[in-house]
């Protein structure tokens, strides 16, 4: 019998759990052995538990605790799918208090006169582009003193509603900023372009709000937000798609994803029949930060790597932004594609 079965070595490199957890998951009665030999001790494992002992491991990697964990894996697939959506809310409510009190305590420890403090400021370039296929432009790309913002519409109405959107946080951009409050304001904003975007139509939006420090971040979508820092090139969005989910539950790998079906389908986005519910953090700037924001335009047909290159040699935003949206339709141009590029550099006292 034992040799149609995995030893708790070969079950632990299968599914990527240790043999340490796997003797802690059988104690739990989470995941019990097919057979414990009677006079070893030694566990042995069935090949039809490894699905059950990836769930574990998929769970615990975002965070579920054991308790829940034992719960939910008795459950349905469609019934777990729920159960994670469910935690996931929990835990991104949580985490937005945590994040606003950290804010506040970090503002409040390391505030200092404005004569010692290094003044930022933003020096940016935006462009939209048709792109080589589409009849007409539905992005919108604006970059501001304070505000950069990508929005990339759809339905009969996207260009307006991508205009819509941009236009609801310009009026921060010429707004005095509360401390500690900007999160609430994006937020709101985001909600009232919602309201006013017509019934055939929706948008995503991605944006950053320069509050002389830091950089408000809202985004909804799958339009994207990188950091280019010290030569090293950071996602600091994730895409609110039906491909991203699948990647993010390991029914997917990135590769895969490419040349997906379903790649372009939003599961949240800014429309009318949906409450909004985006993505808002602040981040951190420092001198010498390059960001960039984009549609799907350019980063569905422009790999990382290359992205990577193109802001990293370029002298400046506007040679920046126009490299990569070349590089966009020098790839086919299939969609339009918006880029808006963001230097963070040193202001005159």
């Amino acid at each position: 019998m034992a040799r149609d079965m995995l030893t708790i070595g070969a079950f632990a490199r299968a599914c990527r759990l240790s043999p340490k957890a796997l003797r802690l998951y059988d104690e739990l009665g989470l995941l019990r052995p097919a057979r414990v030999d009677p006079e070893t001790g030694y566990r042995y494992y069935a090949p039809a538990q490894l699905e059950q002992a990836r769930l574990v491991a998929w769970l615990r990697r975002v965070g579920m605790p054991l308790a829940r964990i034992r719960e939910v894996g008795a459950l349905p697939p469609e019934a777990v799918a729920r159960e994670i959506r469910a935690y996931w809310a929990e835990v991104e409510a949580e985490t937005a208090v945590r994040r606003d009190l950290a804010a506040f305590l970090v503002d409040r420890l390391t505030t200092t006169s404005r004569e010692d403090t290094i003044m930022l400021r933003l020096r940016h370039s935006a462009h939209s582009d048709r792109g080589l296929v589409r009849p007409a432009n539905q992005d919108t790309a604006y970059a501001g003193s304070r505000l950069l913002a990508v929005a990339d519409g759809y339905g009969p109405d996207g260009g307006p509603a991508s205009s819509t959107a941009v236009a609801a946080l310009r009026r921060l951009e010429a707004s005095e900023l509360p401390a500690g409050n900007v999160l609430n304001l994006l937020e709101e904003a985001a909600r009232e372009a919602a309201q006013g975007i017509t019934e055939e139509a929706g948008t995503t939006l991605t944006a950053l709000l320069w509050t002389g420090s830091r950089l408000a971040l809202v985004h909804i979508g799958d339009s994207r937000a990188y950091l280019l820092r010290d030569g090293a090139l950071f996602r600091i969005t994730h895409d609110h798609t039906v491909v991203q989910s699948l990647i993010d539950e390991g029914r997917l790998t990135p590769e895969e994803a490419v040349s997906h079906p379903q790649r372009s389908l939003l599961l949240k986005s800014l429309s009318p029949d949906r409450a909004p519910a985006p993505d808002l953090r602040l981040q951190d700037a420092a001198a010498g930060d390059r960001y960039l924001l984009c549609s799907d335009g350019l980063s569905t047909v422009v790999p990382d790597a290359r992205i990577r290159e193109e802001l990293g040699t370029a002298p400046d935003p506007d040679t920046a932004v126009r490299a990569l949206i070349d590089a966009a339709n020098a790839a086919g141009g299939p969609d339009n594609v918006s880029c808006v590029v963001a230097d963070v550099v040193e202001a005159a006292a």
